[in-house]
């Protein structure tokens, strides 16, 4: 992008050593790239003005500061701007606006990071594909994905987190998806809205903004939701859009299923999969190249991560962990045949607010119910003890499960080991 449109779209004031164009754009100095935007914003630990010379130096040719930053030098490459944050927010909403990508966006409370990495797999195999990378699914991750798509991807698939009110709306502000999926309604993050029907109304904000934007894409608006989704009905009427239904009763599915199962197994991420896949179909991606798609997939980070380690057989999923995403886990492992022990090693689950102990104890009971040999828990919430003392339970030729919050840090058990 020009640096007269940053300026323009942020309403900031370049300084004569400003280059006339930057590429893509990091709020991390230690992830500056060559010919990037650097956007110093305001931490809890540190001022990302601190760093403005440091990520200069490795390669950003320009940064985004505060207009009232100390440090601006006429000889440094600046655009000042008088709030960071809502300047970067800004910018990618200008350069969204350039882009002619089919933008989707994928939110859910439990799903939506192994929805998205299925979307983009099965995109990419009908175009230039971009995506959110790792966790920058928030206010300041959505814009750095937008501003870091190429110019001339044919789609953009966009996460979207939340854990308070009124966030998907702003993102979907920045983004303005054409499409949208969401993926489940679960008790993720219940402390802050206090029921499904709140959270549902949260994500559903995708939904609701869906719609024909001028510099938009060639693509009719969408949503993609799958019938098994708790608020189904509730979710369908926010829609703005016409709604793609799915079902784990079709064919594919079960195709889908017996291409998963190695790698990826459970029912829910054969919906995962499936509400993907119908995006990818209403976007044009023939139904053989999505499929092919699925032959080197795997995810990112500690979600359903097998390993062999000590004699015993892991499967590490503590990327993150709710009521619905841990229950759904301890079903598809306690399902999946084994000739030794079937152990479950559960960590605590973290913004449930006033109904922490009721969910804790919801999945314990969910656990007692299933073919386990063993179940042991970590942490106060659960009333369990430490890692140490779930490590001690384990015997060579064990499958264990580890799934908790990742601040729990339960993968920790795999470096004792």
């Amino acid at each position: 992008m020009t640096v007269a449109d940053l300026a323009k779209w942020t309403g900031g004031v370049a300084t004569p050593a400003a280059p006339a164009e930057v590429r893509g754009a990091a709020i991390d100095s230690r992830k500056a790239f060559a010919g990037c935007l650097y956007a110093a914003l305001p931490g809890e630990r540190a001022d990302g003005h601190q760093f403005v010379e440091k990520a200069l130096a490795a390669g950003a040719a320009c940064a985004l500061v505060r207009d009232d930053w100390a440090g601006a030098r006429d000889d440094l490459p600046l655009v000042k701007v008088p709030d960071v944050k809502k300047a970067l927010a800004a910018a990618a909403r200008g350069w969204r606006r350039t882009l002619r990508a089919t933008v989707v966006g994928v939110t859910g409370s439990a799903g939506k990071t192994t929805t998205k990495e299925l979307l983009a797999a099965f995109l990419a195999a009908g175009g230039k594909t971009h995506a959110t990378a790792g966790n920058y699914n928030n206010d300041l991750g959505l814009p750095v994905t937008i501003l870091n798509c190429p110019e001339d991807a044919r789609f953009l698939v966009v996460e979207m987190g939340t854990n308070h009110p009124g966030e998907i709306a702003a993102l979907c502000a920045i983004a303005e998806p054409d499409a949208g999926i969401i993926s489940s309604i679960g008790t993720a993050h219940i402390e802050f809205f206090k029921t499904q029907d709140g959270i549902a109304d949260e994500k559903g904000a995708l939904f609701r903004c869906l719609k024909r934007h001028p510099h938009a894409s060639s693509a009719t608006p969408f949503a993609v939701l799958a019938r098994e989704n708790e608020r189904f009905e509730r979710l369908k009427a926010m829609s703005a859009a016409p709604v793609v239904e799915t079902s784990l009763d079709c064919a594919e599915a079960r195709e889908i299923e017996r291409r998963l199962a190695a790698k990826l197994p459970g029912r829910h991420n054969v919906s995962n999969a499936l509400v993907a896949l119908a995006c990818a179909r209403t976007l044009g991606v023939p139904l053989a190249a999505c499929l092919a798609a699925l032959e080197d997939f795997s995810l990112p980070g500690d979600r359903w991560r097998q390993i062999e380690k000590g004699g015993v057989s892991w499967v590490v999923d503590c990327y993150n962990a709710n009521p619905t995403s841990m229950v759904a886990a301890l079903e598809t492992f306690a399902a999946q045949p084994w000739p030794g022990r079937k152990v479950a090693v559960l960590g605590d689950m973290f913004e449930l607010g006033e109904k922490s102990r009721e969910l804790h104890a919801m999945v314990k009971r969910r656990a007692a119910e299933l073919p386990l040999d063993l179940v042991a828990y970590v942490g106060g919430n659960f009333g369990g003890g430490t890692p140490e003392d779930a490590r001690a339970l384990l015997k060579p030729g064990d499958r264990v499960l580890l799934k908790a919050s990742h601040g729990m840090h339960l993968e920790r058990l795999l470096e004792t080991t």
